[in-house]
Parts: C-alpha cells; sequence; structure tokens
C-alpha cells in the first residue's frame, strides 16, 4: 500500500476523508499522522505521506474539516477554521480522531505513532502532545505556537519539535518564547529551530501564490527542515 488508499473515519458526525499510505509487507510498521494547514487537504500532505511510507512508515493524512475538503484561499475556509479554534475540545477531539484511525489501521504498531504537520497542522500536532495523548513525537513544520489550554506539568508524553521561520508573522517571536515557555514549564521533551530568513509556509512550493501577506516558499528551509524532521522522527519513532 505505497501508493495512497481513501481511508474514513468520523467525529461528532463528521465524516472524514484522510488518505493512507504504507510499506510493503504486513508490518506492523511504525505511524505517523500527516496534518494539513489552513487550505485543508491537499496535495502537499498527500506527497509528505509518499515519502514517509517510501521511509518505512505507514503515513495517514488527516482531514480537519470533513469530506477531504481544500479551498484554494485559505479565507473560504474561515468558518471551519474558526469553529475548531472556537472549541478547544472539538478542535482536540477532531485530531485524536484522526490518531485513532491511525492507530487501528492494518499493520500499524500503535506503540510507535508519531505525526508531522504544517501551519495549522503543525498546530493540531502541539495540540496532540499538550492533550497528553500517547504518541512517541510530533514535528511542527511552521505551526501556530499558541494555545487556549497550555500543557500542564507532567502530560506531556511525546517529545516536541518545532520548526519555525524567524520571518513568520503567524508565529512571532514572542510567541515562539512562550512555546518555549510553556513546554519548561510543563517538564516536557522539546527542541525548536529558528530559520533565520524563513516565512510563514516555508515549506509549501505553492505558496508565493496563496493570496495572503506573509508567506513563502524556501527550498533550502524545505529540504534542511525535512532532514532534520526525518531525523528526528527515525530517534523517537522508529526506535
Amino acid at each position: 500500500m505505497s501508493e495512497l488508499q481513501v481511508w474514513e473515519y468520523a467525529h461528532e458526525g463528521v465524516t472524514l476523508r484522510g488518505e493512507i499510505a504504507a510499506p510493503p509487507g504486513p508490518g506492523p510498521h511504525p505511524g505517523v499522522l500527516v496534518m494539513h494547514d489552513a487550505h485543508g487537504f491537499g496535495e502537499q500532505v498527500r506527497e509528505r505521506a509518499r515519502r514517509l511510507a517510501q521511509a518505512g512508515y505507514a503515513a495517514l493524512a488527516t482531514d480537519m474539516y470533513g469530506a477531504g475538503r481544500r479551498f484554494d484561499d485559505p479565507r473560504d475556509a474561515g468558518p471551519l477554521f474558526a469553529e475548531l479554534h472556537a472549541s478547544p475540545d472539538l478542535l482536540r477531539g477532531r485530531i485524536l480522531a484522526g490518531l485513532e484511525a491511525l492507530s487501528g489501521a492494518p499493520g500499524v504498531d500503535r506503540t510507535r505513532i508519531g505525526a508531522i504537520g504544517f501551519c495549522f497542522g503543525g498546530q493540531c500536532v502541539l495540540e496532540l502532545a499538550r492533550s497528553g495523548a500517547d504518541v512517541r513525537g510530533v514535528v511542527s513544520f511552521h505551526g501556530l505556537l499558541t494555545t487556549q489550554r497550555p500543557a500542564r506539568a507532567g502530560e506531556v508524553k511525546a517529545k516536541v519539535m518545532a520548526l519555525c521561520g524567524a520571518k513568520d508573522p503567524y508565529a512571532p517571536a514572542d510567541d515562539i518564547a512562550g512555546f518555549q515557555a510553556e513546554m519548561t514549564a510543563a517538564g516536557a521533551d522539546w527542541q525548536a529551530t529558528v530559520y533565520g530568513e524563513a516565512w510563514h509556509a516555508f515549506t509549501d512550493p505553492a505558496a508565493d501564490t496563496f493570496p495572503v501577506p506573509g508567506v513563502r516558499y524556501d527550498a533550502l528551509v524545505d529540504k534542511l527542515s525535512w532532514a532534520q524532521a526525518t531525523a528526528f522522527l527515525d530517534a523517537v519513532v522508529r526506535a
């Protein structure tokens, strides 16, 4: 199943349409959630799920909006995005529904699960860690770092990595410092890298076409951040 296959699951009456890829053979394989940006489910998470499957992971690209929806202009996703952010319980519940969908997939070792996410998806994987979910590690790429429910001392089981851009207006220096302080206060095992010339959405080749300010693709930082993230996953999730 190295090619993507539709993987439907549900949460709060909403049908979620993810796609899963896995290495050949019965496993058990380590698993990774791949969580999309504010546009919704699209090619970026598909492509990263394929890469992870080629590297030996079962990778589920999850759906946070329902029906696998994707919006060319992220502002069109505003009502769905706002609904999730207005309710921390709904947001975390939908993230955890994706975790359960991956954990229950055939050939997946539910004791070796990690998660990566981009922009909004980066925020989602940090919320997964903050929730105390039993996952080994999470990686946020240019994710939103603020939260309505800060991590509590002793509850973060996952090792946490945040990959940030110094020029990202959606995760400015104060947010990075706040995130670091939050993770330290919670006793989490965390890492953060700030790429000095990177803007928001630095991993997305389509970023320069987005009709919003403050976003820019950076080919070098895309490669550097992916190498860092996969080394982290290999050391923390695959082990």
